[in-house]
């Protein structure tokens, strides 16, 4: 009599719980793929999901894309040097139903393929490859991961090699080869001045031995700058050759 009271409470908290545990509510980035007694019976969402209770189940996958930091491995490069690389990996869930069944955790398998990835293409990479082709690598990288990880239903995007630490020892050679490779450029660079200067100076030598009287020009006017430059009295002697052509000149003027 004391327990009878007790069975509608005991029933109305049955049915509470087998609705809840029937009704889902997914968001629009979201798909569930439902199982009924085990067996995979299709994908839904999003919206109001209704299951059978203690028949059917549901896991929820995410359609946003990921962004997941692969941590720093060592590689050595075909050239033999020693680096530690960490990337970005981009990549997005297109079939929930294959995330689901064809791999035990999608998100960790994606994680070691990237690592394992990583390490064998930049090993078979020189240092110089490396640091001068990135976009060349990522693409590689993108390429690898996404043929890898397509049976998974999953999309890799973009694979960003974001920073390549060098030991100390390479770091200071190549301190050095980049300020050798500064001077020889500015050595080559003032060669190349000397030349063209030289280049002028042949050519202006070539006009004033065709025409003295261009050679008498120049001598004079150098005389002007250096007396405007200096105050004091400059005395500088001056050949008759020099003024050769002017009194020909002068001559033939008087003639006609």
């Amino acid at each position: 009599m004391d327990s009878f009271p007790l069975m509608p409470v005991i029933i109305a908290v049955l049915a509470i719980y087998i609705l809840a545990s029937s009704i889902r509510i997914l968001n629009e980035y979201e798909r569930g793929v439902v199982f009924r007694l085990g067996r995979m019976v299709g994908v839904r969402g999003p919206g109001l999901i209704i299951l059978v209770p203690f028949i059917e189940k549901m896991v929820k996958v995410s359609l946003r894309t990921v962004v997941m930091d692969v941590p720093p491995q060592d590689v050595i490069t075909q050239d033999n040097v020693s680096i530690k690389v960490n990337a970005v990996v981009y990549f997005r869930v297109l079939q929930p139903e294959k995330a689901i069944i064809e791999v035990e955790n999608f998100l960790m398998a994606t994680s070691q393929i990237s690592q394992t990835t990583l390490r064998s293409v930049l090993g078979q990479s020189e240092l110089d490859d490396l640091l001068g082709q990135r976009e060349k690598i990522n693409q590689r990288l993108q390429q690898i991961i996404d043929h890898q990880t397509e049976p998974w239903g999953i999309k890799v995007s973009t694979v960003e090699v974001k920073q390549i630490d060098l030991p100390q020892e390479m770091q200071r050679a190549m301190a050095r080869q980049a300020e050798a490779e500064r001077e020889r450029r500015s050595k080559v660079i003032a060669a190349e001045g000397e030349f063209q200067a030289s280049q002028r100076l042949s050519d202006a030598a070539k006009v004033l031995s065709e025409q003295p009287s261009a050679l008498t020009l120049r001598y004079l006017q150098t005389l002007r700058e250096i007396a405007v430059e200096n105050n004091s009295t400059t005395i500088f002697p001056v050949p008759i050759d020099l003024l050769t052509p002017f009194l020909n000149a002068g001559g033939k003027k008087l003639e006609a």
